[in-house]
Parts: structure tokens; sequence; C-alpha cells
């Protein structure tokens, strides 16, 4: 009995661990070569740094493994995101090393509108909370934008649309960023052409637009998924230049919508939002115009006829300068007396002085007297302060050593006595301290006599001053002469002069001699004025006559 159960179980055939592994492999792919499954993504974390993407689908009651190769990962429609509900086709097989299965992804898509539609108000509910959609961060778009930028297909008719709109209301220059508008990279080529707008210079080659215009034609939601993209939508958000965004039709709406500045109904829309009409434009500046040069001729009218008014009320320039003109005459009338009258005013003040030559002489004589006197006491004054002066600084240095020696001795003692003892210092140290304070002493005793001295001399200097001013030399500088006779005796009146005498006449820049031809004699008397000769007064010795 037990050798049959032996025999038995040695009859089964022996697999190894890889044929077996190996075979259910072979099996499952054959059986399961084509399969769709529908489920939720569970794990997915994104591309592998190979390029693959490793996640599950699962239900409420399984799981499984799933795996998009890096080839198939490019050419899905729209990327995978944890929670979405999914449907997979693909192929199931085996993982030996772990004897586990998986669906290796050839497709991948929604489980029905519903499923985007939920994905899409996810994203709009993240974007809304981090206040990408508030009004407050939107910007105004520029009344009149130079360059134009739009991101569009470059084949399709709304390239045509916009441009054809925008040169029929205001033409401008137009710069287009070919993009795709469907597809899996329809967003991430979007994206790119927004940032590379915006990476441009403003005084570069492509000159940076003003405005940007991303557009696209209607289409389902499918479609229009790629504008439903986080990244463009963060993208337009963060963008310097202001954006319009013109995708789908008026009922098609999208992420881009809501975070663009403006949300144009349609691409021709969005080009009239975008220029102004140009005709308009002018026919309004026209209007403008008309209407400003019609209001400043209306002012000048009104500043015109308020002149006018204004001058009627003043008095013609005739009554302003009668008056005016009556004073000047009555005043040109007048000033021929008061000229007369002025004049001999002065010459009785003139004649009344009494200013003679010899009245000048003898006041130069006095000063000259004066100014000797003065100058021989201040020299006196300073000779004998001089020699007090020395006197005494003298005296002061023949007891400066005495009076050096005897303070220093003093000193000497009242530092020993609070020391409690006496230090006689070396001779020599004795005698340099005493040198020191001596010279310091003679030094304020000679700049004491310096001081001193200065003082007297500008004394000195102020008294020559005054004698060089009331000497005669000034008047003879003024064009007099002084008349002395042979032993240089001033000769003051003309009666001392006499037939023949020698004189000698001092000058201001010397002295001359001469000899009188006739002395003195009584003045004739003056001839009777005629009608074309001036009057003159008679002079008589030792006056001078009228300068008038």
């Amino acid at each position: 009995m037990s050798e049959a159960a032996s025999e038995s179980r040695t009859n089964a055939t022996e697999y190894t661990v890889s044929e077996i592994s190996g075979a259910l492999k072979r099996t499952v792919e054959d059986v399961f070569g084509n399969v769709r499954v529908r489920g939720e993504i569970s794990g997915y974390r994104g591309p592998h740094s190979s390029g693959h993407a490793y996640f599950a689908l699962k239900d409420d009651r399984a799981r499984l493994d799933a795996v998009v190769w890096k080839g198939t990962m490019s050419r899905l429609k729209f990327r995978p995101e944890e929670g979405m509900e999914v449907i997979a086709t693909g192929k199931l097989t085996t993982y030996p090393g772990k004897s586990n299965y998986q669906i290796v992804i050839d497709n991948l898509e929604p489980a029905g509108v519903g499923a985007l539609m939920a994905l899409l108000e996810e994203r709009k509910r993240r974007l809304q909370g981090e206040g990408l959609f508030d009004a407050g961060r939107k910007r105004r778009l520029p009344f009149m934008p130079r360059v134009i930028g739009v991101v569009t297909s470059p084949t399709g008719s709304v390239i045509r649309d916009i441009i054809h709109r925008i040169k029929d209301r205001f033409p401008l220059h137009v710069l287009v960023w070919p993009v795709r508008v469907q597809g899996e990279t329809s967003g991430v080529e979007v994206t790119n052409a927004v940032a590379g707008f915006n990476a441009l210079a403003w005084d570069g080659a492509i000159q940076r637009p003003d405005l940007l215009i991303v557009a696209r034609g209607g289409g389902s939601l499918e479609d229009l998924w790629g504008f439903n993209d986080e990244a463009l939508a963060r993208a337009v958000a963060a963008s310097g230049i202001p954006v319009i965004s013109a995708v789908g039709h008026e009922t098609d709406w999208t992420l881009i919508d809501l975070v663009a500045d403006v949300r144009a109904p349609t691409p021709t829309g969005a080009a009239e939002i975008a220029v102004p009409v140009k005709a308009d434009l002018e026919a309004t500046l026209a209007s403008l115009g008309a209407r400003l040069k019609a209001a400043v001729l209306r002012n000048f009218e009104r500043k015109r006829q308020a002149a006018r008014a204004a001058a009627r009320a003043l008095p013609s320039p005739d009554q302003l300068l009668a008056l005016p003109r009556r004073r000047l005459d009555e005043a040109t009338s007048r000033l021929g007396r008061g000229l007369m009258v002025s004049t001999e005013r002065k010459r009785a003040r003139f004649v009344a002085v009494k200013l003679t030559p010899t009245m000048l002489s003898q006041r130069i004589a006095e000063a000259r007297r004066t100014n000797e006197r003065n100058l021989l006491r201040a020299q006196g004054a300073l000779r004998a302060l001089a020699r007090a002066r020395r006197a005494e600084l003298n005296r002061a240095a023949d007891q400066l050593p005495k009076c050096a020696r005897a303070s220093l001795q003093r000193h000497r003692q009242q530092l020993a006595l609070l020391q409690g003892r006496i230090t006689i210092e070396p001779t020599a140290r004795r005698q340099r301290v005493q040198r020191d304070f001596l010279a310091a002493l003679t030094r304020r005793g000679t700049q004491a006599v310096l001081i001193r001295l200065e003082r007297l001399r500008g004394r000195i200097v102020q008294a020559d001053r005054l004698m060089a001013t009331l000497s005669h030399k000034a008047v003879l500088a003024r064009g007099f002469a002084l008349v002395k006779d042979a032993d240089g005796a001033v000769i003051k009146q003309a009666a001392d002069v006499a037939s023949g005498m020698a004189l000698s006449l001092e000058f201001a820049d010397g002295t001359a001699d001469a000899v009188a031809t006739s002395g003195a004699a009584r003045p004739k008397p003056a001839a009777k004025p005629s009608a074309k000769t001036p009057v003159a007064k008679s002079r008589e010795p030792g006056n001078q006559g009228s300068l008038f």
C-alpha cells in the first residue's frame, strides 16, 4: 500500500519556479491580451526618473498594479492625477520577481465627461483658494497698444480673423507664437509661449508686446482640455503683460478664462477689445479739435470785448498827460529864474567867505608851525619813553637773576618742608632751570618792548599823515606857487614886491628863480561892461575876484 502511494506521487510532473512563472505569464497574456479596466488611480507620484509611471487602479473591493512605459506616457492625451477615475486600455501580464500581476497601459482616458468636470472643479477650487481669480489682481488693458502678441495655431482661421479684425479697426504690429491648440502637448506649448513673450526685452530685436491674446476656436471639453492645464493658468496669472483669453465660443469656459485679465467671447471679440477703432478716434479728435478751436475763439472774443469795455472807461492819453504836461511847462518857466537866483546866492556866499591867497598862506603857515611843534614833541616824547622803557628793562634785567634765584630757593624750601626733608638739587640742574626762567622773562620783556614801539610807530605815522595833509605842499600840488625873496622869507602881499627884486618861486615839483618887472601899483578902474563882454568885479590887492 505504501509502495503504491509512493509511485502515485512520483507520477506528477515536476516544474521549476521559472517554468511555472512563465506558464502563468503566457496564460495571462493570451487570455487578457487586450482589456479595458475602469478604476480610480491610486498611489500616483508622477513619472519615475526613467520616464515610466507606476501606480495602481482600484475599486471598492480590489486593487490592480499598473505601469505606463515612457513611450506611451508621451502619447497620452492628459496626465494622470491622484484619485482620478479612468478607463485604462492595455494587457495584463505578470511580474515573476514578485509573483504578482499588473496591467501595462497603452491608452488612458477619463471615465466620462463627469470625471473631467470633477477634475476641473477641483483645480478651480484650488486656484481660487490661492486668489488667482480675484478681480483685484487683474490689470487694465492698454488703450492703444503698439505691439500685440497672439498665441494660437498659425494654420487655423482664428489667426486670420484676429489679424483681419485688427487691420480693419487699428492697424498695428502683430507677433504670432505658433502652438498646438489641441492634444496632450497643447497646454505645455501655450505655457511656454506666454513665458516666452514675457521674456522678451522692451528694446530688443523683437519688441516685447504690450498685450497678449490666447485664442482658439470652439470644441468639446476634451478638445479644450489643454487650456485647463494648471501650469498654464499659473503662467497667465504671473504674466507681466496683460492677457486676453479668447478660447472657444461664448458658452465655453476654461481655467485660463478665469485667470486672464479679460475674457473675450470669441477670438474676433478679443481683437475688438484689444484695439479701438481708428476712424472713431480720428473723428473724436477732429470733434474735440473743433470744439477746442471754437472755445479758444470765444475766449479771445470775450477778452477782446472786455478790453474794449475797459478802454472806453479809461480817459484818453491827452487827458492823462494834460496835468503832467502843465506841471512840466510851469517848471520850465520857473527854471531860468531859479538858476539866476541860485547863482546869485552862491556868489554871495563865496564873496562872504573872502577866500584870498594871503588867508590861505596864513592858514598854511599856522598849520606848518603846529605840525612842526607836534612832530618835535612826538619825537621827544618817543625818545624819552624809549629811554625810560630801556632803563626799566635794564633794571629788571639786573634784578631778574636775583629774584629768580630767591624765588627758586623759596619754592625749593617750601617743597622740602612739605616732603619732610630738604633736598639740594644739583648745581647744573639748578642753573639750567634758572637759565630757562631768565630766557622766558627776557623773551616776554623783548616782546613787550616791540609791542610798545609798534604802537608809538603807529602814532608817529598818523602824525606824519596829518602833517602832510596840513602842509603847504598839498596846496602847491593843486597849482599854486609860494613866493619867497632872496633871503627865503615868504612874500605874503603884492606891496612887498619892488621892481627888479629877485624872487624864488616854489612849485610842487621844484623851485624857479624870477625877477619882478614892476612894483605894486593901484589897480585901474574897471572898464564899462559892454553888451558882448561879461561883467567881472575888480580885483583889489590881496583879494580874489568872483568866479562867476
